[in-house]
């Protein structure tokens, strides 16, 4: 059977923003119980108030600064150009805490949360530290950045990474799930796929620029697979994703994520679930895990890295002062 679109698994650019959201998702809206998105379009020296609940939330900026205020501290956020441009830097903000964020130049910024119940301490985490990796080779060379990894950020619940598909190639493959807890092999998460298109020149100018619904106007596309594994929703989709759009992923194999030819494409990746450990472990398709074997050999992309991070400066600590 051809592949349906199951209701409300693909969240256009724009369809669920309010005030400075463009995009706001939490558990309600979603069906579930722990990952939230929020992305801020906050122009200059605007500012954003929350409570962050019995959530934990990551600051993350996909374009221009922002400062950010928690718990009797300030963070200054450098930020980037782009998610295409460079790594940044981000702030963690605990449960049960009162925060702002203060756009310095203006910009967007993902507020990636997960319910939760440990409170750590607030923080902020330079882009130096950040570790880049290259996945695959060929045709599925991809970019990820794993600033909210496990085993890289400490977080309760929370995980998170963007990834970069340089334009004709396949992320997110080959096809895999994590929908069922089996201990040492698979991990039961949540996730949410957010999408920004790069102009056809590789960058985010007039071509590639924040459009009013929150996407990036490039023109650009791609397409999002997720396909039933007979474990909850029975999730089935096939979207035509652009710059802005959110794909929810509850249940079922996910991949591939396809960048159309020209149009490099990035992805933030937002995930929790109620496992016993903080763990991202994947079972893949069986119909297509025999493609990894192809891969050795074979060169990673020349396109990637896209960026690396940039070294440590120095002994430098993250920039704090009292608020």
């Amino acid at each position: 059977m051809p592949p349906t679109n199951t209701s409300g698994l693909h969240l256009p650019a724009g369809s669920t923003g309010h005030g400075h959201h463009t995009v706001d998702v939490g558990p309600e809206q979603a069906g579930w119980d722990y990952c939230s998105l929020r992305v801020l379009d906050l122009p200059a020296g605007a500012v954003h108030s929350l409570h962050t609940g019995d959530s934990e939330w990551i600051v993350l900026p996909l374009s221009g600064s922002c400062t950010v205020t928690v718990d009797g501290k300030t963070f200054e956020l450098a930020g980037r150009g782009s998610v295409f441009e460079g790594v940044t830097d981000f702030a963690y903000l605990p449960r049960r805490a009162a925060a702002t964020v203060t756009g310095a130049v203006g910009g967007r910024f993902a507020l990636a949360g997960a319910r939760c119940t440990r409170s750590l301490p607030a923080r902020h985490v330079p882009a130096s530290a950040v570790p880049v990796e290259l996945r695959g080779a060929g045709s599925c060379s991809r970019q990820v950045n794993n600033f909210g990894a496990a085993g890289v950020f400490e977080a309760d619940r929370l995980m998170a990474v963007e990834v970069l598909t340089p334009g004709g190639n396949w992320s997110s493959y080959p096809p895999h799930k994590h929908d069922e807890e089996a201990p040492g092999a698979e991990s039961e998460l949540e996730e949410i796929y957010y999408f920004e298109i790069a102009g056809p020149d590789g960058g985010t100018g007039p071509d590639g620029g924040a459009g009013p619904d929150g996407g990036t106007g490039s023109g650009g596309f791609g397409y999002q697979r997720v396909s039933p594994s007979g474990r909850g929703r029975n999730s089935d989709l096939l979207a035509e994703v652009r710059g802005g759009d959110v794909v929810l992923v509850p249940d079922g194999w996910h991949g591939p994520s396809i960048a159309a030819p020209g149009h490099d494409m990035y992805y933030l990746n937002v995930m929790a679930g109620p496992g016993p450990d903080r763990a991202w472990l994947i079972c893949d398709h069986p119909d297509h895990a025999w493609v990894r074997g192809t891969w050795d050999g074979q060169p990673v992309d020349p396109r990637l890295p896209l960026y690396t991070a940039p070294a440590p400066a120095g002994d430098r600590t993250a920039e704090e002062r009292p608020a």
